[in-house]
């Protein structure tokens, strides 16, 4: 009898089994097998990310570029109100009329300063001697009786630019005529302006010396050996010459005296550009640019000013903010009183003005080696006659060949004595360019010291 064969009961068991149970996770995926990347493939995706990395700099650079140029371009024709923050014309500003918030376009703009006093303290002679002032005796100097280093703390502050004061003692004997009459210091005035610090009775000095001052490290440099006729120069040569422009445009130069105070001409304000905002200052640079430019808070000229015989052609300017002093930004000495500068001293000009008459600026910057010319030969009638006045100074040759230039107005005159550089001349005009016969004329800065001292001490 046919049966149905006998199977075996399935089995759930797995033929191979295993000692692990496999736990499936959620989450965890094989990754499918791909072909590696060729060197090629890995070369095009690089030049992929550095072009794109080039392409925003460059249109960074673009952008900045532009805004930087429309900033210029609508500085030159429109003011901004910042209180009630908008926008006028250029040429309503300086009116004397408020079209912004609280005058604001009239504040802004240059203004011009008479001297109505004397500015009580002064150093005298290539010595550097302290001298101070009183209405009722005039000029004394003043003993080193009782000085200290307080005094001469407060004393340099008085003066004006300030780094590392110090004070010695000078014998009055080896001093020139016309040192006295002499004073001293009280007792515990070291605070004390040194003009009301000291006594007005003294004849002689118990020490038989008296102060001289060095107030800070101006018109030092590490020297190493257009102006038409110059030669180049570097800016680290002559820190303190500065550019001032309007609209990156080269008009004057001008001389730091301060980290915060240039010295340069009035005639460069004439006209109706009386707007502070269109004037910037360059420092610090050999080749002439516009970039890095400083802004300016204070233009004020000489209330003296006589532009048809460019008398009294001097003016201050005051930065935003004090420059940083390092090797090519630095201030040149002011002159103390009686220099002693006599008949062919050896000046030196500098600035990027036109290398020739009726040329062109120079992109970098010019200097030259000139003498001092004596007022008795500058004021020949074959020269300049009667138009030289006292607050005038000549330099150049006078067989010509040498000279500043147009663009180099406002620019620096200076003598080296003592290891210091002082601005002794501003430049101011001239018939031509180093024409034969007519040197260049600058303002004489020795007579200008009072008005300096007056303008930098009544805006701090």
């Amino acid at each position: 009898m046919w049966t149905a064969p006998h199977l075996p009961e399935e089995s759930t068991r797995p033929l191979n089994p295993s000692t692990q149970t496999v736990v499936l996770r959620p989450g965890r995926h094989r990754r499918p097998m791909t072909a590696p990347k060729t060197q090629k493939e890995k070369s095009s995706k690089r030049k992929k990310v550095l072009l794109t990395i080039l392409s925003v700099v460059v249109l960074l650079a673009i952008l900045a570029t532009a805004a930087y140029f429309i900033k210029v371009l609508i500085d030159s024709k429109y003011y901004f109100c910042k209180r009630s923050f908008k926008f006028i014309p250029i040429d309503l500003t300086c009116d004397g009329k408020s079209d912004c918030a609280g005058g604001e376009d009239e504040v802004t703009c240059l203004s011009a300063f008479t001297v109505n006093g004397t500015f009580p303290v002064r150093l005298w002679s290539e010595e550097s001697v302290l001298q101070v002032f009183a209405p009722s005796t005039g000029w004394r100097s003043v003993c080193s009786d009782g000085w200290t280093a307080e005094h001469t703390q407060t004393a340099c502050k008085q003066l004006g630019y300030t780094n590392k004061p110090q004070s010695s003692k000078v014998p009055v004997r080896s001093l020139p005529t016309g040192s006295g009459p002499f004073t001293a210091v009280r007792a515990g005035t070291g605070k004390t302006p040194v003009h009301q610090a000291t006594n007005i009775r003294n004849s002689v000095c118990q020490t038989g010396s008296v102060v001289a001052l060095s107030c800070s490290d101006c018109g030092q440099v590490d020297s190493r050996e257009r102006i038409v006729g110059g030669t180049d120069a570097d800016i680290e040569d002559w820190p303190w010459q500065v550019s001032l422009q309007q609209g990156g445009q080269h008009t004057c130069g001008g001389a730091l005296v301060t980290p915060r105070w240039v010295v340069t001409a009035a005639h460069c304000f004439t006209g109706n550009i009386k707007q502070l905002s269109r004037w910037k200052v360059v420092s610090g640079h050999t080749y002439m640019g516009s970039m890095a430019a400083s802004t300016v808070d204070r233009i004020i000229i000489n209330g003296e000013y006589d532009e048809a015989r460019n008398d009294y052609d001097i003016a201050l300017m005051r930065l935003y903010s004090p420059i940083s002093v390092g090797d090519s930004r630095r201030p040149v000495c002011l002159p103390p009183k009686a220099l002693g500068l006599t008949d062919g001293a050896t000046m030196a000009v500098t600035g990027w003005g036109y290398l020739e008459e009726n040329g062109k600026v120079s992109s970098r910057l010019q200097q030259a080696t000139i003498p001092l010319i004596s007022r008795t030969k500058c004021s020949k009638s074959t020269v300049y006659g009667s138009a030289i006045t006292e607050r005038m100074l000549c330099a150049g040759l006078l067989e010509g060949g040498v000279d500043a230039c147009q663009g180099d107005s406002g620019g620096p005159l200076v003598h080296l004595s003592s290891s210091k550089h002082y601005l002794v001349g501003v430049v101011s005009w001239g018939v031509g360019c180093a024409r034969r016969g007519k040197p260049g004329v600058y303002c004489n800065v020795e007579e200008m010291m009072n008005w300096i001292n007056l303008v930098i001490e009544k805006n701090p």
